[in-house]
């Protein structure tokens, strides 16, 4: 086995190629846009959040989900038309509610030792994607939220995260900038935050420079085994004519996000993705009040569900929410407001005039936990469903995986 295809120019695919490439494998990445992190890994909310690996798999998020149905701007929102696909995948979700300790406990520790390979890359590859190391700082209106973030504490402990309480006057401490009255607040020194498209096109051309070759434009119509190897037919959908060509390899990993579940059922196997919505905004600080105004310190705000990062000096990114709506990817203005009304609140002097928005679709599996292994045949495996914690688990999935594929080629 030493011919390996990867579907997906998202920050999984890169990173897969890129860690298969470092043991010695050709490797071809076939990506369906011109250029690589031009769908969920364009602007997500730009942690590296650690913090941020409590599973979504509790009764609480069940209710919530309940009580916001009717309101178009709720974080979680749900789409109350029925599908066999959503309600599979809600079903296995509330199946899952028993792991929910075991699995944020797990969530963590991936999170915790992915550090290790992203900040090494970055530093052999020389990438500079506007990384700050200074922490993210969850914000509590109520008791009731800061109690709960205290059990989730202890979770994150037990997978080997240090994380501390924090009254208010230590929170604005932390972030002079923050206004607004707070319970109080739970800081993780150790997180950090920056640019995924900065950093995914920096692998991008990284994995080039170590012999990947990446195919964009290629919209993948097929993958079949025959015999020893996998054929992968492709639509170059950059020619006038779309030429399709069909190229065979040893062996394939899917790390097509929410597309992996339609390419798992044409090699046998069941990838239960489905495809969450969540929204950003890139506010452009294009004044010096702005950008005097604007956090330097990631926060994650439980109530409302919405992160931000500063991205260098002249950018801020706010994201968030979860809409269960199958594959739309309309950008909604009612969805969008919450966000830019969010700045208003907590950074009144930071300006909104200048407002980028985004959605993205984020792949989730039911259990909150990414898929990284084998499939059923012995030439295909997977690294996708990393949800919405792609890019802080996908360095550690992306050398899991080729640690994986390795070994199977002995």
């Amino acid at each position: 086995m030493k011919s390996i295809a990867v579907i997906g120019g998202g920050i999984t695919g890169v990173t897969t190629a890129y860690a298969l490439a470092l043991r010695g494998f050709s490797v071809t990445l076939l990506e369906r846009h011109r250029y690589a992190a031009m769908e969920t890994s364009f602007a997500n909310g730009g942690q590296l959040s650690a913090s941020n690996a409590e599973v979504w798999n509790h009764f609480s998020t069940v209710l919530k989900g309940m009580k916001w149905i009717l309101r178009p701007d709720a974080p979680l929102l749900v789409n109350p038309k029925p599908s066999w696909h959503k309600l599979s995948w809600f079903a296995e979700f509330i199946g899952h509610i028993p792991a929910y300790q075991r699995n944020t406990i797990a969530t963590t520790e991936l999170a915790i030792a992915a550090r290790e390979h992203l900040y090494a890359w970055a530093a052999k590859e020389n990438i500079d994607f506007d990384l700050k190391q200074r922490g993210i700082l969850h914000i509590y209106r109520n008791k009731a939220g800061f109690t709960h973030a205290g059990r989730v504490s202890q979770l994150l402990q037990r997978g080997g995260l240090e994380r501390r309480a924090v009254t208010p006057s230590e929170m604005k401490a932390i972030e002079p900038t923050l206004a607004g009255d707070y319970y109080g607040g739970y800081f993780t020194p150790s997180d950090a935050t920056g640019d995924i498209h900065k950093f995914t096109m920096g692998m991008a051309a990284a994995a080039e420079r170590q012999g990947v070759e990446c195919l964009y434009e290629q919209e993948v119509r097929a993958i079949e085994r025959q015999g020893q190897q996998v054929h992968i037919t492709s639509t170059d959908i950059s020619a006038p004519d779309g030429q399709t060509q069909r190229r065979s390899f040893d062996a394939v990993v899917v790390c097509a996000g929410t597309a992996s579940r339609a390419l798992g059922a044409q090699l046998g196997d069941r990838v239960n993705v489905y495809p969450v919505k969540g929204y950003s905004i890139t506010v452009n600080l294009k004044d010096a009040s702005s950008r005097t105004s604007a956090p330097q310190v990631s926060l994650l705000d439980d109530e409302t569900k919405l992160v931000s990062s500063r991205l260098g000096e002249d950018r801020f990114r706010v994201a968030g929410t979860a809409e269960f709506n199958g594959f739309n990817r309309d950008i909604r203005a009612d969805r969008i407001r919450p966000l830019t009304e969010w700045v208003a609140q907590c950074f009144p002097g930071v300006s909104t005039e200048h407002v980028i928005p985004w959605a993205g679709l984020r792949p989730m599996m039911p259990n909150m936990l990414p898929r990284v292994g084998r499939g059923n045949d012995p030439k295909v495996f997977y690294n996708t469903g990393h949800g919405h914690l792609g890019w802080t688990l996908s360095a550690v999935t992306a050398d899991t995986i080729a640690a994986i594929v390795e070994a199977a080629a002995r």
